[in-house]
C-alpha cells in the first residue's frame, strides 16, 4: 500500500514537472502590425492543407512562400512526420508584447484540455496558460466541446540593433544550444542571447520559445504603403499589391536587396495599375545597364488604386579599382569590351 502510494506520488510529481510554466511573450514596442513567422514540426505525417487550416492562415500562397515552395504546390502536398513548416501570421504590438492576432483559432473537441492543446496539438508555441490569459478562462479546467479559443502565438515587430528583421518563434529542441541555434539561423549568440534575456547559455531550457531575428532584405516601399513594413527573409517570397506583385528574397545573388516583378496575375476586382517607372520605359522588375551603371524599377508599395515605383540607380563595378572604374565609365557606353 505505502509503495502504491509512493508510486502514485512520483507519477503526479513528475506530469507537475513536464508541465511548462507561463513564459514571457516576445517584446514588442514597435507596430501596431508586421508580419512574423514561427516554426510547426508536426508530429504527424499531414498536409498542407491540414496545417493552413491548423492556424488559420488565410492565404496560402503566404504559406508557401515562407517554405520557399514553389507556387504550384498543391495543397493536399503530404508532409512526413516531423517535417518543419514555417507559419507566416500578422503580428499585433500591444503593451510591450507581441502576439497573433485573431487567429488561429482552436475549436475545442471532446478530452481536450488547455495543457493537451498548448503542448500537444500546437507543440509548445504557446503555453495553456497563455491560452488561458488569452481567452478570459478564470478555470483551466472548465472548457466546452465546440468552445473557439484565440492561439496567441509570440511574435515581435521591432528593429534588432537599428535593423529592420523578421521575428521567427523557434521552439528549443533537447540538447541544443543556443549556439547551435545561432548558427543555423544566421544570427550572432550574442544578439541571440540579449534579444531573449538569457544571461548563461546554459540555462536555456528545453521547448521554450525563443525569438530569432531573421534578416530582411532591404527595400524601398513607402512607410504609406499597405503593406509597410513589407519585409522577407532570406529564401523566401511572397506576392502584394492585391497579388499583382512578386517579390523574393535571396542572400546570394540579390545582395540582401528586395526583388520585385510582375507576378502576371490580376486581382479578383479587375486589373492590375500601371507599374511603370515615371519617367522610364521600364516597369517594376526591369533594368538597364551602361558601362559601370545599372538602373532598375523597384516596387515601393501601393494603395487601394495606385502601386508606387522608384528608379534606382547602382555602380556595378564597385568591386574594380578606383582607375579601371573611372576608365569603363569615361567609355559611356560600355563598347570597350565589344
Amino acid at each position: 500500500m505505502g509503495s502504491a502510494t509512493l508510486l502514485l506520488a512520483l507519477s503526479f510529481l513528475s506530469v507537475l514537472i513536464t508541465v511548462p510554466t507561463a513564459q514571457a511573450g516576445f517584446k514588442c514596442s514597435s507596430g501596431p502590425t508586421c508580419n512574423a513567422l514561427v516554426g510547426y514540426v508536426s508530429p504527424n505525417r499531414t498536409t498542407l492543407s491540414a496545417i493552413q487550416t491548423l492556424f488559420g492562415v488565410t492565404d496560402f500562397q503566404a504559406l508557401l512562400g515562407a517554405n520557399s515552395f514553389p507556387s504550384s504546390t498543391s495543397r493536399n502536398l503530404t508532409l512526413a512526420a516531423q517535417s518543419k513548416v514555417v507559419i507566416p501570421f500578422p503580428c499585433n504590438c500591444s503593451n510591450g508584447t507581441g502576439t497573433s492576432g485573431d487567429r488561429p483559432v482552436y475549436t475545442v473537441v471532446k478530452d481536450d484540455g488547455l495543457y493537451h492543446i498548448a503542448a500537444e496539438v500546437f507543440l509548445g508555441l504557446v503555453t495553456y496558460q497563455e491560452i488561458q490569459a488569452a481567452n478570459n478562462i478564470s478555470d483551466a479546467d472548465l472548457i466546452e466541446v465546440g468552445q473557439e479559443l484565440r492561439i496567441p502565438l509570440p511574435c515581435s515587430c521591432d528593429n534588432v540593433n537599428g535593423s529592420a528583421v523578421v521575428h521567427y518563434g523557434h521552439v528549443v529542441q533537447p540538447e541544443s544550444s543556443t549556439e547551435e541555434i545561432a548558427k543555423e539561423y544566421g544570427v550572432s549568440e550574442e544578439i541571440l542571447l540579449e534579444l531573449n534575456g538569457i544571461t548563461d547559455p546554459k540555462s536555456l531550457q528545453a521547448n521554450a520559445v525563443l525569438d530569432v531575428p531573421l534578416k530582411a532584405c532591404t527595400s524601398v516601399v513607402r512607410e504609406d504603403s499597405f503593406d509597410h513594413p513589407f519585409l522577407l527573409s532570406n529564401g523566401t517570397y511572397a506576392y502584394t499589391a492585391n497579388n499583382c506583385v512578386m517579390c523574393q528574397c535571396h542572400s546570394y545573388n540579390n545582395n540582401w536587396t528586395l526583388q520585385c516583378e510582375k507576378s502576371g496575375i490580376n486581382p479578383s476586382n479587375g486589373t492590375c495599375p500601371s507599374m511603370q517607372c515615371e519617367g522610364s520605359d521600364l516597369s517594376i522588375g526591369n533594368s538597364t545597364s551602361a558601362a559601370c551603371n545599372r538602373t532598375t524599377c523597384a516596387y515601393a508599395g501601393y494603395t487601394n488604386q495606385t502601386i508606387f515605383t522608384a528608379l534606382i540607380h547602382e555602380s556595378t563595378c564597385s568591386f574594380l579599382p578606383t582607375m579601371l572604374q573611372n576608365w569603363l565609365c569615361r567609355a559611356g557606353d560600355g563598347t570597350l569590351f565589344s
